[in-house]
Parts: C-alpha cells; structure tokens; sequence
C-alpha cells in the first residue's frame, strides 16, 4: 500500500472514530466508502476490528449511562442477523460488496435526515439489532437502524448504548467472520496500523464537540457520507 492510500484511509478512521464517540454511531458510516475506494480488501474487517476500540473506550467514559436491559433485546436480535451478514459477505462479490455498501449509506442518509423515530421497544430493539448485525456483519456500517430506535436517547445514554451494543456486536461479528475466513492477515495489521488514529479520533471528540456540537457535527458527517457513497457507486460504474 502507498503512503498516500495510508494516509488517506487513517484520516478518514480518524474521523470516523471522532464521529463515533460524539454522537454513538459513524464509524463505518463515514469510513467506509472512503475506505472501499481505496483499498475494498479492508472491507468489513479491518473497520469493524477498528469499532471495537472505539465503543470501548466510549462505554468505559460513558458507563453510568448505560442501560443493559434494552442493549441486551437489541443484542438478541444481533445474533442472527450477524450470521445472515457473514453468510451474504461469503456469496457476494467484490463489485456487490461496494454497492450493498453504497446503498446501505445512502439509506442512512434518507433515514436520518428523515427524523423517523419508532419507539424503542423490545420488538423494534430487537429488529434493529437483527438489521445492524446483517448489515454491519456484511458492510461494517450497523449504525443506522440502531440509531433510529435510540436516537430520543440524552447525549451520553445514546453513545453509551450505542457503544456498548456495537462492542459486543462487533465481537460477534469479528468471530464469525474469522471462522467464515474472511478476515486475513492484512486486516489485522492494518488494524494495528490504525490504532494511534482511532485513539486519536476517540480524543479529538471531545474538544470537537465544543467546537462543533453535536447536531453540526453529525450533519457535516452524513453530508461526507454521501459523497463517498455516491463516488463508490461511480467507481463501479466506471
């Protein structure tokens, strides 16, 4: 990989991981089309090895917030929905990944500038959990059906909740991708890598969010997200 592609794929986890213990979701969101258009192989591993230090440390900050009861009906759902999204990640070509992907974003998209809000209820905690671990499993962006259900959430009871449901889901998905083997040794490394960026990002958030609150940030967020998106999908079209 070139110095230009490293810098490229860590300032975009930077980012993301700032995004990500901000507002509670974003880490594949923002990073992953950027990353797909540099290097796809790093799709989903590399990024959602790279969640997993994030939600973390946000849960470890945030943890007088948390509420284990609704995050434990949303990782009921969470199994299998991560099974499907190993199970699609193994039938789906490289050229499908990158749209599946693509799509997923700008779906992201309409919802959150939508502002649907369905009450988070078991039913609908479970439901969203089952999408986001299809979805992250198969893409490594599971933010946005989860965000959906807690976005009525206080600041630190979102990224709390948030954090902790895609910590344990994350886990998941990594084991059952490794014994699907689609993760390989140049994920890992490149995991490694990008340790000192997302440890930056996870720092950056809090002075960031007195700079920018919040609701800003998260629209300036979504607004790179399409963009990426949108190149994604011109890159396979191209």
């Amino acid at each position: 990989m070139s110095i230009t592609a490293l810098v490229v794929i860590s300032v975009a986890v930077f980012a993301a991981a700032c995004m990500q213990a901000s507002i509670g979701f974003g880490m594949g969101m923002l990073a992953a089309p950027i990353v797909a258009l540099v290097d796809p192989s790093l799709i989903p591993g590399t990024l959602i090895m790279s969640a997993v230090v994030v939600t973390l440390l946000v849960v470890v900050r945030e943890r007088q917030s948390l509420d284990l009861r609704g995050t434990g009906w949303a990782l009921a759902g969470r199994v299998p929905g991560t099974v499907a999204g190993a199970l699609l990640l193994l039938f789906l070509p490289e050229r499908g990944l990158a749209l599946l992907l693509a799509a997923v974003v700008l779906a992201g998209v309409v919802m959150a500038t939508m502002g649907w809000a369905p009450p988070p209820r078991r039913r609908n905690l479970a439901t969203a959990g089952a999408a986001s671990g299809l979805l992250g499993t198969a893409t490594s962006i599971g933010g946005p059906p989860m965000a959906l259900v807690l976005q009525g959430s206080s600041g630190p009871r979102l990224r709390g909740n948030m954090s902790a449901f895609f910590l344990v889901g994350s886990l998941m998905s990594i084991a059952v991708l490794a014994a699907a083997g689609a993760i390989e040794r140049e994920n890992a490394e490149m995991f490694l890598i990008l340790i000192p960026a997302i440890v930056l990002g996870y720092a950056a958030s809090r002075f960031v969010n007195t700079l920018l609150d919040p609701v800003r940030l998260r629209r300036l967020s979504i607004a790179i997200s399409s963009v990426g998106a949108v190149l994604l999908i011109g890159q396979q079209i191209i």
